[in-house]
């Protein structure tokens, strides 16, 4: 495979344009298949809810729902319907609309019917573009703060979610708190990415939340648990002080507390410049936000902040209390062995006490942004619902802030506090709750340094596009020739290897004697476990020097910049690289989310696809397409367009696309030592098939290694077939495997242009 996608590179660019290895073709199985075009799917019409919150000098923007007795929205109030007060103030409304997002009621449908033959696999799922985004929703479970017991319901809503309720037009994330900034999941359509992101929400032992929801009665033991505010036998000396014990597991709850509060923040900044409907549903047993003295402390302090970023991000976060509807009495779990009864009621009033101060900082963030607390409910999959149906619509409205608001006089920026009222009887409005009196361009950093302007990029769980980079990554196995002669039998090693493609068009280069032309770039790559530890980083300065028409080449088609990165272990992963221009100070950054198969399980699985599309010349009995118009000359694929490339894909109506893969773990049959698969494609546009190809009987030929086999074929598309976005599907069944496991797919998505 490594030699496929070196070929794949070689044909791509010339060499002064990638910055890649060369090699030698790989044996591949070829088999042509000619396409027809399919009607036109119809798209999905565009959303327009940029800056539903604004806070600036001039203008204070923000969203409210209002609902009636039956909890159904409203939605034909005007201007003269509302009351808005700031700090009990009351402001004229300058700005004001009713948007609607256009999406349905769940209503517990399923969201897509299941494909007519269930023999094959789930149709991969199609990108999304930022005009058909209706709703983008961060799915977060606080793993610092949610119990094993909690755990189990959150992962079964969570796949509920995907399974039922989420829609087309949905851009989802599933993310954890303890994650950081190896979170694992980037926002997306593909269901396939979603399920891997459930398998990895796990109880951390290490949080705040033990095994269940609270702590068992020990009886005589010294854990008894007991209200802070009470003595062991209730002595009235001891009233108002707390134990030591008792302060250290406080401040261990305030620690992990921030900490929670944080990764929020940290994921409500990427959700900021992203469109649609934009929230985030927190699944959480819960935190206090005041202390047992009745002081806030830092946990305060952070929500406030937290709050005030999410209101300037237009994004409503909704809170779900993962523990459900839980029993406070004694249970089978609880001893009460030589514990007095006044002993055995205080540590129930405590237990008490402790769920309902757990539950103010999660109502408080859903009440400050918008949204709603979902609690005392079992049904986590049912409060996912009311989330989905509260996000059909909202007013905007806006109003002009007097001087007082933004007073650059005072020395401490004071928070300030929205109410709207809604003078029609039986109506309820939500809102959000305020901000602080400081304006949009005071809110954002100056990103000065070149670490800065990077860790942004690269800290950022979105796309960044001031430098548009494209990223292709690939898992391969190839052989590993130390681990072989050590052990005398074939090794393999796996590994990722990313195609990243970077638009250079915006680049500055400087010029300089003979009519040379250089350009410096930093590339900073960094690959992250499931668990948030970095596995691999790459942190480099590459100086790019070019003249001619090399230059012009650059220009147009970009640079392909390859990154491989061995794998010790399985599992998922995900890239996520930066690059920044070092004239300009421009930077972009792209993520990529890929898994890596247990091949030691002996399971079939394919490696990832290298497509390309080729020259019409140079396929042999091919229908010739138009010469494209501005073309390099000595383009290195014989006249094909060097962009519709492995790394970028963008191919042109009437050209041949070529595809290589590597298939590994075949069963073989016993009297002939050769396997017996076979190999399907299909092709989908905006999540709809177009063609599915027939059933081919796999031929290994010549090769010998038959525990990874190379693939191939090449597709013929029809110069009729619509421009836009397309997704190859290889599928791969092995007849002599048995169960679930004799079947494999892998996808890629290309474009389509005319």
């Amino acid at each position: 495979m490594r030699n496929i996608i070196s070929l794949a590179l070689a044909l791509s660019l010339s060499p002064a344009a990638a910055l890649s290895q060369s090699g030698t073709p790989a044996q591949r199985q070829q088999q042509q298949q000619s396409v027809a075009p399919s009607p036109t799917p119809t798209p999905t019409p565009q959303v327009d809810d940029d800056d539903v919150v604004r806070i600036t000098s001039n203008l204070v923007q923000f969203d409210a729902v209002v609902l009636d007795k039956k909890g159904q929205q409203v939605t034909d109030l005007r201007p003269e319907d509302f009351e808005v007060l700031v700090d009990g103030k009351q402001q004229t409304i300058t700005n004001f609309s009713y948007v609607s997002t256009g999406m349905p009621t769940t209503g517990g449908a399923r969201a897509g019917a299941p494909p007519a033959d269930k023999t094959l696999p789930p149709a991969p799922s199609a990108p999304l573009k930022a005009e058909q985004v209706r709703r983008t929703i961060a799915l977060v479970v606080d793993d610092l703060g949610t119990s094993f017991e909690s755990m189990h319901f959150v992962r079964s809503a969570l796949r509920k979610f995907v399974d039922e309720q989420m829609q087309p037009g949905d851009l989802v994330a599933i993310m954890r708190t303890s994650a950081g900034v190896g979170a694992l999941q980037q926002f997306t359509s593909d269901k396939r990415m979603l399920y891997a992101a459930i398998e990895r929400v796990r109880w951390y032992p290490r949080g705040r939340a033990g095994v269940a929801a609270f702590a068992a009665l020990e009886g005589d033991s010294p854990s008894v648990t007991r209200d802070p505010t009470m003595g062991a036998g209730g002595d009235d000396n001891s009233m108002g002080r707390a134990s030591p014990a008792d302060e250290i597991d406080e401040f261990r709850e305030e620690i992990f507390s921030v900490g929670t509060l944080g990764a929020l923040n940290y994921i409500v900044r990427g959700l900021k410049d992203l469109p649609g409907r934009k929230s985030v549903v927190l699944f959480s047993d819960g935190f206090q936000i005041f202390r047992s003295d009745g002081t806030s402390g830092r946990v305060m302090e952070v929500l406030r902040r937290l709050v005030d970023l999410a209101n300037r991000a237009s994004v409503v976060v909704y809170t779900m209390d993962a523990r459900g509807l839980p029993t406070l009495g004694l249970t089978a779990a609880d001893s009460t062995a030589g514990m007095t009864p006044m002993q055995i009621s205080q540590a129930l009033m405590s237990r008490s006490s402790t769920f309902f101060n757990s539950k103010t900082g999660l109502n408080y963030l859903a009440q400050e942004t918008g949204g709603f607390f979902i609690h005392n409910n079992n049904d986590l999959s049912g409060g996912l619902r009311k989330v989905l149906d509260d996000q059909r619509g909202y007013y905007l409205i806006g109003f002009r802030p007097d001087e007082s608001i933004f007073d650059p006089a005072r020395t401490r920026v004071r928070f300030n506090h929205l109410e709207v009222k809604v003078k029609r009887p039986g109506l309820k409005v939500r809102t959000r709750g305020g901000f602080y009196g400081f304006t949009e361009e005071e809110a954002v950093p100056v990103r000065r340094t070149r670490r800065e302007q990077i860790l942004a990029a690269l800290t950022s769980p979105f796309i960044r596009g001031e430098v548009p980079v494209r990223l292709t990554s690939l898992f391969t196995s190839d052989a590993d020739p130390e681990a072989t002669a050590k052990s005398r039998k074939p090794a393999y090693m796996s590994q990722v290897s990313t195609m990243m493609h970077i638009d250079v068009n915006d680049f500055k280069f400087t010029e300089e004697p003979d009519g040379w032309r250089k350009m410096v770039m930093d590339v900073v790559a960094v690959t992250f476990g499931d668990n948030g530890v970095v596995v691999d980083s790459l942190n480099r300065t590459e100086t790019v020097r070019v003249r001619g028409e090399m230059y012009d080449f650059l220009r147009r088609n970009g640079l392909v910049y390859v990154v491989k990165v061995p794998v010790k272990k399985p599992g998922a992963y995900q890239l996520r690289v930066a690059v920044r221009d070092a004239e300009t100070e421009k930077v972009g950054s792209a993520s990529q989310f890929i898994e890596v198969p247990d091949l030691k399980k002996d399971r079939l699985a394919l490696s990832g696809i290298v497509m390309m599309g080729t020259s019409p010349a140079g396929a042999q009995g091919q229908q010739q397409a138009p010469q494209q118009q501005g073309a390099a000359a000595e383009g290195p694929s014989g006249g094909a367009d060097p962009l519709s490339g492995p790394a970028v894909r963008r191919m042109r109506g009437g050209i041949p696309i070529e595809y290589y893969f590597d298939i590994y773990n075949a069963k073989l049959d016993r009297a002939t030592g050769k396997p017996q698969l076979q190999t399907q494609t299909r092709l989908f546009r905006d999540g709809k098939p177009v063609f599915t190809g027939s059933v081919n009987a796999y031929d290994p030929g010549s090769q010998t290694d038959m525990r990874r086999l190379h693939a191939g074929s090449r597709l013929q598309l029809g110069k009729d077939f619509p421009a836009g976005e397309y997704v190859l599907q290889v599928i791969v069944t092995d007849t002599l495997a048995k169960g679930k496991h004799r079947m494999a797919t892998q996808w890629i998505d290309f474009e389509l242009v005319k």
